[in-house]
């Protein structure tokens, strides 16, 4: 009997994450916003935000865009680098200063931050799956880290 090995799954070159977050915010600069963010739609796709934040050695405003699902009046995403070992910038900047702003294709949003523990992780990180380009290999990629991926969620704020 031959024991079935199951591959870790391939993370692409960081060069290559680096690419597409450059070219990402460039298409969205370029076409004044049109590009660049969608809604999710579960089982085919993970919505994309731009996130503003203030860098929390600057104080000067930084942007990123960001992969993420709605969870009610939330969004959710992960702090995950590219599923490098270091965590995010803009998850730093958050920790140091949780309000936010993000722009959604309804328009913008003005966000505090928070993490998720516990069994509310749990169920924020297994709705992950349900979304193409995390799926299935989530848990393998996160294994790849040297630290457990924060679940961030965005909460609404008037």
């Amino acid at each position: 009997m031959t024991a079935i090995s199951r591959e870790a799954p391939r993370k692409p070159p960081r060069l290559l994450v680096e690419l597409f977050w450059r070219l990402h915010r460039a298409i969205y600069r370029m076409t004044g916003g049109r590009l660049g963010i969608t809604r999710p739609k579960a089982g085919a796709r993970f919505g994309m935000l731009r996130l503003t934040t203030i860098g929390r050695r600057s104080g000067r405003q930084r942007m990123t865009m960001l992969g993420y699902y709605e969870d009610g009046p939330n969004l959710v995403t992960l702090a995950m680098n590219g599923w490098g070992h270091a965590d995010p910038a803009w998850w730093l900047n958050l920790q140091a200063q949780p309000e936010a702003l993000v722009d959604l294709p309804s328009g913008p949003r003005r966000v505090r931050a928070r993490v998720a523990t516990g069994t509310e992780r749990e169920l924020l990180w297994r709705r992950f799956s349900d979304y193409p380009g995390w799926g299935k290999d989530i848990d393998g990629l996160a294994a790849g880290r040297s630290r457990e991926t924060p679940v961030v969620l965005l909460e609404p704020r008037s």
